[in-house]
């Protein structure tokens, strides 16, 4: 990676859940570990978290799901980023996602779930490891 350029991570909550909290720590974990970091607030549809990415010029996408619809906004932001030519970005989620859903989601193109426990830490060396800097333009 780059040292002289910082990541940027965009975190979103999708669909009607409005439990925030576990993605305002990881925020936070991830701005104080060096990212550039846009969190999208609240209820926001597929479209609007891909139109942010292309906005934001992000490198990765982080979509904090507790509502039970991780089968249905996973795929959809997976699809909305090939259309709109820029599904080289990483997608990662956590949540409430069943154990059994996670390998389906992987196979989709979700390159990691993190479960509640998870560790900022966790979460933060994932992203070192797994998440390439966008081209400098």
């Amino acid at each position: 990676m780059n040292d002289n350029k910082k990541l940027r991570i965009l975190l979103g909550k999708v669909g009607l859940d409005g439990h925030d909290r576990g993605i305002i720590i990881v925020a936070r974990a991830l701005r104080d570990a060096g990212f550039e970091v846009i969190y999208t607030g609240l209820h926001n549809t597929p479209e609007t978290v891909v139109e942010m990415a292309i906005q934001e010029d992000v490198d990765a996408l982080g979509i904090s799901v507790l509502s039970g619809a991780h089968n249905h906004i996973f795929p959809e932001i997976l699809r909305l980023l090939k259309e709109r030519g820029i599904d080289d970005k990483t997608v990662f989620g956590g949540g409430i996602i069943p154990k059994e859903d996670i390998e389906s989601l992987k196979e989709k193109g979700v390159r990691a779930v993190f479960k509640p426990g998870a560790s900022t830490d966790e979460i933060t060396l994932w992203i070192r490891e797994n998440v390439k800097p966008r081209a400098l333009t």
